[in-house]
């Protein structure tokens, strides 16, 4: 097949271009060619912002695609101007939309039929404005969309405590490590080579036209449990102090919607129906696993080990607040 990535450098994208050129198939990836991850071998690269009208029509000239994909469309407007461009050209359009969309507190375990509705995080809101729009192109204009739902999915850039580097130096230098709640919520972690795996199955599909698939692992854990594997990766057991989300999203507005918009509920997957579609399709890599590349990846290259001086502060006042008030 002739596949375009809008995008396809990206934690989650990489690994599936990686795939998808491994599988046979013309893969042709459009994007600023800005990333730390280096396209795969076999991959043609068109260099462009796909922000710049013009310049894409021009670039794309003629060309149809079997499966045209969006890696990078956040807002209602990106696939908008996604459907002006490929409405007549490409067998399938697939809108990666985010598995925050699902309405709080979740269905347990959580389907593509579940209701969608997030007003407390703006980018799981805007994503569900795109998610309406393609619908309405697929009923009324036969645009063929295919939406996926991906949950916090990782590589090994790509830490999965908040605040990436920031959390882990905080471990390793034995700093209170923060963590929403009372951090036995359970979260589901997915590789984004797993992630691959399930893709794959969708490009060029029919049965997934007009379809929404989340993709994730079947493991989870409490986010005491992903701090603990992290400090077992590292050698130095974390030393957690739990703080209500509530009380987190006064002082980071940031970090406040990501939790209350997403990360504070416990939030398990049904993965029947992407396993019905791609009957391959098993998460075959533990999170031990993977938070062990992760580390490996970041003490590999003090230049990875970056961390966030404001948000290391905010952390440590944001504990000496909460201790003086509990303690």
């Amino acid at each position: 097949m002739k596949i375009l990535f809008i995008g396809g450098t990206g934690v989650i994208s990489s690994s599936c271009s990686e795939l998808t050129v491994e599988k046979g198939h013309q893969l042709f990836l459009l994007n600023r060619g800005e990333s730390l991850r280096k396209p795969p071998k076999g991959a043609a690269n068109i260099k462009a912002d796909i922000n710049d009208h013009e310049a894409v029509r021009t670039l794309l000239k003629k060309e149809i695609f079997d499966v045209v994909v969006n890696w990078i469309a956040f807002k209602p407007e990106d696939v908008k101007r996604d459907f002006e461009l490929f409405h007549e050209r490409t067998g399938q359009y697939i809108f990666i939309s985010s598995a925050s969309v699902y309405k709080k507190p979740l269905n347990l375990p959580v389907r593509e039929t579940d209701p969608l509705e997030n007003f407390y995080w703006n980018y799981s809101h805007n994503k569900i404005l795109c998610e309406q729009f393609l619908a309405d192109a697929f009923h009324k204009d036969n645009f063929p969309a295919t939406i996926v739902r991906p949950s916090h999915t990782y590589d090994k850039t790509r830490i999965t405590l908040y605040g990436r580097y920031t959390a882990v130096n905080r471990i390793i230098k034995k700093k209170k490590i923060i963590i929403h709640g009372d951090g036995t919520s359970l979260w589901t972690v997915t590789h984004s080579r797993d992630f691959a795996e399930g893709f794959i199955g969708l490009l060029g599909n029919p049965k997934a036209i007009g379809e929404a698939f989340h993709i994730t692992s079947d493991e989870f854990h409490t986010w005491d449990e992903i701090c603990l594997l992290y400090g077992s990766a590292l050698g130095v057991e974390p030393d957690i102090i739990h703080i209500p989300s509530e009380v987190i999203a006064k002082y980071d507005k940031v970090w406040g919607e990501n939790l209350i918009g997403d990360k504070a509920y416990t939030a398990i997957f049904d993965n029947s129906k992407i396993k019905n579609l791609n009957p391959e399709f098993s998460a075959k890599i533990p999170l031990t696993e993977g938070i062990k590349e992760v580390i490996d990846w970041h003490m590999s290259d003090k230049s990875r080990q970056i961390i966030n001086e404001t948000l290391d502060h905010t952390m440590d006042e944001l504990v000496l607040k909460h201790q003086a008030i509990f303690l």
